[in-house]
């Protein structure tokens, strides 16, 4: 990471300082979705962007994601460079025809002729007690899809580099933000910098456990791995940062050295981003392995508005701390 300098920003507005930035730089992006002009954003995370670029770039729409979503893939397709602001990610149900069956396929069934520089950017995270219809991580999805690439920060630093990037990668990317993050504190350069994709970042070194996770999930095996420490372990927290394109590498070589994994994702576990990243480790790694892959995800329950049972859905740095510790012998 470059040096701060001491500058500390929340991941809101790392996310906003980004979409500034490339707003100034590049005339052909702009933003639509509900409610981000003048209300800028329910989570306030573009308070700020349509008083300077207006509401020719900064556009409320319609509640229609499908439809909203539609014309930023024509948009993209004719030169644009849209961001689709979807407010909670449980409406991206909304646009999967949109991303799924267009934006992911136009470049190859044009023969390589049209392409769509297109972000989708939404949220995910439960813990809000916003109850089961506003609180799914629903970023497996698109994963699943040829023709996405599909993002997701931990730290305010994470999220601005990978949203520039994002913004400037030639094909549709899908950029989950966790809600219960926005508030996080980190260091974020001043000056000009970007995030490569597919590219894990090993936030902390270990040798007996490698913990991978994403999103909220990076804060949480972080303060797993301090517990860890007090107990005589030391983790290696590693947070792949895109989910695709996957560092295989990166993890891998973790598994080898520890021997002794655990994946960790808020999304649900079944047929889930830990079973695959599990899948992965224990393909690349299976002879130095001294134990199966952990998985942890989201209970395979719709998400509870009763903060005990919501609370009891995610994996907590006690539940990872547990489960390390009996992996560890």
């Amino acid at each position: 990471m470059p040096g701060s300098n001491g500058r500390e920003l929340t991941l809101a507005q790392a996310i906003r300082e980004a979409l500034a930035e490339e707003m100034r730089r590049d005339s052909r992006v702009f933003i639509l979705g509900e409610d981000i002009a003048e209300a800028g954003h329910p989570f306030k995370v573009l308070t700020g962007l349509v008083e300077e670029f207006g509401t020719d770039r900064v556009l409320d729409t319609p509640i229609s994601e499908a439809g909203f979503t539609g014309v930023a893939v024509g948009a993209a397709m004719t030169g644009l460079r849209p961001v689709v602001d979807i407010m909670f990610g449980d409406f991206v149900t909304l646009t999967m025809d949109q991303m799924v069956n267009q934006a992911a396929k136009v470049h190859y069934m044009s023969g390589g002729k049209w392409k769509v520089p297109m972000v989708l950017r939404t949220t995910l995270g439960a813990t809000r007690r916003s109850a089961a219809q506003h609180s799914q991580s629903l970023h497996a999805w698109f994963c699943h899809v040829p023709g996405l690439k599909v993002v997701l920060p931990s730290t305010p630093y994470d999220a601005k580099g990978l949203l520039k990037t994002a913004i400037r990668d030639e094909n549709p990317v899908a950029f989950f933000e966790d809600k219960m993050m926005y508030r996080l504190k980190g260091p974020v350069p001043e000056e000009e910098y970007t995030i490569p994709f597919g590219v894990a970042d090993i936030k902390r070194a270990g040798d007996d456990i490698t913990i991978v996770a994403t999103s909220s999930m990076v804060q949480v095996a972080l303060g797993a791995a301090k517990l860890l420490e007090e107990a005589g372990i030391s983790a290696e927290v590693i947070d792949p940062r895109t989910l695709w394109p996957l560092d295989e590498k990166t993890l891998i070589e973790s598994a080898k050295k520890t021997s002794r994994v655990i994946v960790m994702d808020e999304g649900y576990g079944r047929y889930g981003v830990v079973a695959e990243i599990a899948s992965v480790i224990a393909e690349g790694a299976f002879f130095d392995l001294e134990a199966p892959v952990k998985k942890m995800g989201a209970m395979h329950v719709p998400i509870p508005f009763s903060p005990p049972l919501e609370d009891a859905t995610v994996p907590t740095e006690q539940s990872v701390f547990d489960a390390a510790r009996a992996m560890c012998g």
